[in-house]
């Protein structure tokens, strides 16, 4: 995997050609103005290029590795959970950067283990429970069971709903679903570790952030660079869990 300074070499090139020569969607009859609008994005963004050139399964994978690069939340040996893996990009990320293949035989092997309400296809190095809803306590219990009694370093979560379109329910449905992770991480985190989760913007924000606070020693949010400039879209970043008191 490549460092996000080369990433961004990658990327500046690919937006310059992207613009220079702007790809126009075929066959939009009978798609929406969303849908035409969403298709001709994919097909003009360098992240998307960049994930294909680089064999990521989504773009969303240099969200976190621009994230990681900047912040250092993943380190060799540690244990991962992942809340929304599929399509898994995220995860080939923790994969690389945990080493739990492991191709670094001179660094500790880490874990990682990811849940998505979608089946996820196989990938080296992780363990994935797919087709299972990871609010409902027999997934979480199933979770633990893999995790063989090890306290968890780092939970992801990249959970979203689907967007119904009414703004403030789908920001109360995605804090509800970082209030679920974020009830995992407490209870099974070991101390000094780390929660990311994403959310969209809203009036709700602010009091997710003050929870955590409660829990954590640092919590901040963060917007990174490939994350979409017109995108509500954030992520809060948890460091240092210190314990239930």
């Amino acid at each position: 995997m490549r460092s996000a300074y080369f990433n961004w070499i990658q990327v500046a090139s690919l937006s310059t050609s992207s613009f220079t020569c702007k790809v126009v969607p075929k066959n939009l009859k009978g798609r929406n103005r969303s849908s035409q609008d969403w298709l001709q994005r994919q097909l003009n963004d360098p992240y998307v290029k960049l994930a294909r050139y680089e064999h990521y399964r989504a773009r969303s994978a240099y969200k976190l590795l621009e994230m990681d690069d900047q912040h250092k939340i993943l380190k060799p040996g540690q244990v991962v959970v992942e809340c929304g893996a599929a399509p898994g990009a995220w995860t080939q990320v923790a994969v690389n950067r945990v080493n739990s293949l492991p191709k670094d035989k001179d660094k500790p092997q880490g874990l990682v283990v990811g849940v998505d309400l979608t089946s996820i296809h196989p990938l080296p190095g992780a363990t994935f429970l797919g087709g299972k809803d990871f609010t409902c306590p027999k997934t979480q219990q199933q979770l633990l069971d893999l995790l063989q009694g090890r306290k968890v370093n780092v939970v992801l979560s990249d959970m979203a709903p689907n967007a119904s379109g009414t703004k403030d329910m789908d920001h109360e449905n995605i804090i509800d679903l970082a209030y679920s992770a974020l009830r995992f991480a407490v209870q099974h985190s070991a101390i000094g570790g780390s929660y990311l989760c994403k959310i969209w913007e809203g009036f709700l924000s602010q009091k997710i952030s003050n929870d955590m606070r409660k829990f954590y020693k640092n919590v901040k949010t963060v917007k990174p660079p490939s994350s979409r400039s017109d995108s509500a879209e954030r992520f809060l970043l948890c460091r240092n869990f210190l314990g239930v008191k």
